[in-house]
């Protein structure tokens, strides 16, 4: 795959020491968007063993510039079932006001090629409408919408859909 990286931008691995930087990046999303159905801000604590916890069978990365930390992307599993095993549910989340900079396309590109190392055939992300912003990033990338919930998660004293993107990554992949 050939794409060029923002200036200066470091896709890596995450590692614990990251997981307070995450969470900084995650929490006003969890308090103030319904772009994540969680409720309350995890502390470092709980992104530290979710990102242990994804390293394990998918990947957690993140993006920095000059020591800062600016996103994470992550997968995990979809669903529990055995025959779900080769499909990867993914996140991305920016720190505030640096969307449109391509770093989400960065590191989510660095995700999905991880993903495909790893021998995933299937990537599939669910985003709260409207978020044009995302649904951009989800098209440029290659994923198609192929569905939509109206009412599956209540937020803010409302109800709230999920459009569900799938994009495959692999035809062949080993049975799970």
């Amino acid at each position: 795959m050939s794409w060029s990286a923002p200036e200066r931008v470091t896709v890596r691995d995450a590692e614990a020491r990251d997981a307070a930087g995450c969470a900084a990046i995650y929490a006003p999303y969890v308090r103030e968007t319904a772009l994540t159905f969680e409720t309350d801000p995890p502390d470092g604590a709980e992104l530290a063993r979710r990102i242990a916890a994804a390293q394990q069978r998918h990947a957690w990365l993140v993006a920095e510039r000059d020591g800062s930390l600016l996103g994470y992307a992550y997968a995990g599993s979809y669903r529990p079932r055995r025959a779900y095993a080769r499909t990867a549910e993914t996140s991305v989340y920016l720190a505030h006001g640096l969307g449109g900079q391509g770093i989400g396309a960065h590191l989510y590109r660095a995700l999905l090629d991880r993903l495909r190392e790893l021998g995933y055939g299937t990537a599939v992300a669910g985003l709260t409408p409207p978020n044009p912003g995302s649904a951009a990033l989800h098209r440029s990338l290659g994923f198609a919408q192929v569905g939509s919930f109206t009412r599956v998660g209540r937020k803010f004293g409302r109800w709230h859909g999920c459009d569900w993107w799938e994009l495959a990554l692999a035809e062949e992949v080993a049975e799970p």
